[in-house]
């Protein structure tokens, strides 16, 4: 049996594992952190799923009401799913509750939180950040989630038009303070 030199065997593993190049002075695998991951709002809109309808949903809200997402039908929507531990969808929540006070009772603003934890994550989160103009209801099953396909990432953004079909989503955090995301928003209304 013929033993490999430690080189050459530390590459084949490199190989196997994450690739190796010798000859490249690039690293093989890019380091430090995504746009996503640092926080930046690099979403795209996406109008692949238009008109297919809202799905149904029981969320709860810290105080234990519940809320059926079917019920939500009469006027537009902006469903945006997060998490606490989710850099994106912090930075963008902010810009969400600006966007809620804007659109008042024209767009129903709905944040519905992925955390496990449900109140013990999402209470303290909300009282840090001051974020009057959101609803604080949560999905701990992360049955909504598994609606959307599951493990599609988050932030989750998806705008409904009054009779719960979908008008476009966007994944990975946005910037909801822009001029492009008003007229995005609006388009829900003007169906």
């Amino acid at each position: 049996m013929s033993r490999l030199p430690l080189v050459s065997l530390t590459c084949a593993l490199a190989l196997v594992l994450a690739g190796c190049d010798r000859e490249s002075a690039e690293p093989a695998q890019p380091e430090g952190e995504t746009a996503e991951a640092a926080g930046e709002l690099a979403g795209k809109v996406d109008r692949s799923f238009v008109g297919e309808m809202m799905p149904v949903a029981q969320l709860t809200d810290p105080e234990g009401r519940m809320l059926d997402t079917a019920s939500l039908r009469g006027k537009p929507v902006l469903v945006n799913l997060w998490a606490t531990w989710c850099i994106p969808c912090v930075t963008e929540m902010p810009l969400l509750d600006e966007l809620a006070a804007e659109v008042g009772d024209d767009v129903t603003v709905l944040t519905v939180s992925e955390d496990i934890q449900g109140a013990e994550k999402v209470v303290p989160f909300f009282a840090e950040r001051d974020l009057a103009n959101l609803p604080q209801w949560m999905d701990p099953q992360n049955e909504l989630a598994m609606a959307y396909g599951g493990g599609a990432g988050l932030p989750l953004t998806v705008l409904y038009d009054s009779e719960g079909k979908e008008v476009w989503r966007v994944l990975g955090g946005y910037d909801w303070s822009s001029a492009e995301a008003r007229e995005l928003v609006a388009e829900a209304t003007a169906t």
